[in-house]
């Protein structure tokens, strides 16, 4: 019986803590399944506060490989500086515990449902362009809004793996929201300032 995408993420977060191993180490030899895995561990560290420079490398790790799996690659390509990364422990650690904490609820909300949409044979690149995309908003420079793209990144990694037609619909309406949001933002920001600055300039 396959297992359950949160003890799947767990394996393989216990796997970098007892053997911290590159990106291009992970991704040899790791089968499409486990490449969708690879970009819900690549957005899962957006969820919680990260060091520096982290953020750049795993989004565009993370929008690279989504990428790749919506054009069918099947040789995965990414720059060296992305591919030689490791992930650091003060990254891993944080992560497998929160990892553990949510595995029963996802176990919760998951199961093979709708299988006319999870089991299409386009459904992988779709997701994984949709992935891409959500990807871009998370690494632009925007503040407190990594959690939103990230939210749709992971359910769509999840409902790909567990087969979840349900969730997967849950998962583009959700994109959907998150990009209008990001369209509108900066409109929205431009009214405040003005507001802003006639309440106490006008």
């Amino acid at each position: 019986m396959d297992l359950k995408f949160s003890h799947e993420l767990e394996t393989l977060l216990k796997k970098l803590v007892d053997q911290p191993i590159t990106i291009r180490e992970i991704l040899d030899g790791t089968s499409e399944k486990g490449l969708m895995l690879l970009a819900g561990l690549f957005a899962f560290p957006f969820l919680l506060p990260m060091p520096p420079g982290v953020s750049s490398i795993l989004g565009g790790s993370c929008f690279l490989l989504s990428l790749q799996l919506a054009l069918g690659r099947k040789e995965l390509w990414l720059p060296k500086k992305l591919a030689n990364f490791r992930f650091p422990d003060k990254i891993i650690y944080p992560l497998l515990r929160f990892i553990k904490k949510l595995s029963n609820w996802f176990e919760k909300i998951t199961a093979p449902r709708l299988k006319v949409i999870a089991k299409n044979p386009y459904i992988w690149r779709i997701n994984g362009l949709c992935i891409a995309w959500l990807a871009i908003l998370l690494m632009l420079p925007i503040p407190l809004t990594n959690p939103l793209p990230t939210i749709g990144i992971v359910l769509l990694v999840i409902a790909t793996i567990e087969s979840d037609g349900l969730l997967m619909c849950v998962a583009y309406l959700w994109s959907i929201i998150v990009s209008l949001l990001f369209i509108l933002m900066p409109s929205v920001l431009v009214r405040m300032a003005e507001q802003l600055i006639q309440q106490f300039f006008g």
